[in-house]
């Protein structure tokens, strides 16, 4: 195999320096910022400013609002992880399956995954209107009461079924790539030793797919913390009574909204090192069933 050589030195640091210079104004410049604003306290105006030490990170800890949309933000990222992997697995396995148009099949699933967070969300807004939304009147005239700008569970339930809806499509491409790389050969064998397919998807091709999954797992994880942002905020807007924040949601209400620079500030660096210990302990524990 013939490697590249570059006579200039320049050369090969000109070709990394887009992504550097990306990291460093996009990453690495918010996330100093951040972090130094969490020290800072400024008057409503913004004119003056106080070095206050660990006083927002104070506010934080001892903020009911908060622990309150940390709580959503778990139960939230559980639920649009598990539904939106188990129907993704599930239309994958069953389009994977399909001899004839298959190629039909696979690009509907794939068209959510092209709609930004802000579209779905404009979207759903319009199928759950109270005044004219079809799956509001159906979800009415089965006998529950659904009332998603009044009723903090209903506009829980909406959020999830949105942004797992959203979700899927990716899930989607990426287990039915993960069923595609598995040699037939195996397949072939495991229908001889295994003639239930239940049984023989759980313990013969789901496990083939963990590297997959866990990947997924992290994307989706991640999806749920940050991405569905636009989704909430062109559909409930953190309401009713506040029970839909997510904690990305709450930092921008509190900072931009509210003017609270320092206390979103604090959030922001809190909600970092939280999903770096989620993301070290999936990596530390769960990748060991991870077999590649």
């Amino acid at each position: 195999m013939k490697k590249v050589q570059f006579n200039n030195k320049i050369i090969p640091y000109l070709f990394v320096a887009p992504q550097i210079i990306i990291i460093l104004v996009f990453f690495i410049w918010p996330s100093a910022m951040a972090l130094y604003y969490s020290f800072i306290m400024e008057d409503a105006f913004g004119v003056s400013s106080e070095f206050v030490w660990l006083q927002n990170y104070k506010d934080v800890i001892f903020n009911s609002d908060y622990y309150a949309s940390l709580g959503f933000t778990l139960i939230f990222s559980t639920l649009v992880t598990f539904f939106s992997l188990s129907v993704g697995l599930l239309l994958a396995y069953k389009t994977h399956k399909i001899i004839k148009a298959k190629g039909v099949y696979r690009t509907l699933f794939m068209w959510p995954y092209a709609l930004a967070p802000a579209i779905v969300g404009l979207m759903s807004s319009f199928f759950f209107n109270q005044s004219h939304g079809d799956l509001y009147y159906f979800l009415n005239n089965i006998g529950w009461h659904f009332e998603p700008k009044s009723d903090p569970l209903s506009a829980q339930i909406m959020l999830v079924f949105i942004a797992s809806w959203k979700q899927i499509s990716v899930n989607f491409i990426f287990f039915l790539s993960g069923l595609q790389g598995i040699s037939k050969s195996v397949v072939e064998a495991s229908l001889i030793d295994c003639k239930s397919d239940v049984k023989r998807f759980w313990t013969i091709i789901f496990p083939l797919l963990m590297p997959t999954t866990f990947f997924l797992l992290v994307t989706n994880i991640t999806y749920s913390f940050f991405d569905t942002f636009g989704l909430i905020d062109t559909t409930t807007r953190g309401t009713p009574m506040g029970e839909t924040k997510t904690l990305a949601y709450k930092i921008y209400q509190d900072g931009f909204l509210g003017a609270d620079i320092g206390g979103s500030s604090a959030q922001s660096v809190v909600l970092m090192l939280f999903v770096l210990l989620i993301t070290i302990f999936q990596f530390k524990y769960l990748e060991k069933k991870v077999h590649y």
